[in-house]
């Protein structure tokens, strides 16, 4: 799908990471194009899935879930199977669970208040979920970087503008 992408695809779709709100005068000003291509690009680039969603980021001490923790979870369950996968995934304070290859079944990022917070949703929620065998937890002291951009290759400048220099 990548190579589908044109470079004008990939500079709205870095913009549009940037700030999910960005008008369409502005997408159109900065890949210098009439707004209505450039809305028709964005609704292509929907409606294949290029683009699944716009959200706000919120900030977790704002809404008392300041403690980031990583869980390796171990279930009982045979190859390919994921029902306790889709059990974690519908906690609300898991923000991603990850079926992952090695001893471990499943790689969970989870937001709570504190640690007590933590154990209570390992022993009453995680706990819970049939075939989950056990735990081992990894608590973020400090956040470094936290992003959910991904990486796009823009040329500095668009190929009009190429043209033009």
């Amino acid at each position: 799908m990548l190579d589908d992408l044109d470079t004008i695809d990939r500079r709205l779709l870095d913009l549009l990471q940037q700030d999910g709100r960005i008008s369409n005068a502005d997408l159109a000003r900065a890949v210098k194009m009439a707004p209505s291509a450039v809305f028709e690009r964005v609704k292509r680039l929907e409606r294949d899935g290029v683009i699944r969603r716009y959200a706000a980021h919120l900030d977790p001490r704002a809404l008392e879930r300041s403690l980031l923790a990583f869980v390796l979870v171990r279930t009982d369950e045979r190859t390919g199977e994921t029902g306790a996968g889709a059990d974690l995934a519908r906690l609300p304070e898991v923000l991603e669970v990850h079926h992952v290859a090695g001893q471990d079944s499943y790689l969970v990022k989870v937001r709570v208040k504190d640690p007590e917070s933590l154990g209570r949703l390992l022993r009453e929620r995680f706990g819970a979920i049939p075939g989950v065998r056990s735990t081992q937890s990894t608590i973020a002291l400090e956040t470094l970087k936290e992003q959910w951009a991904l990486p796009l290759e823009v040329p500095a400048v668009l190929p009009r503008e190429a043209a033009r220099a």
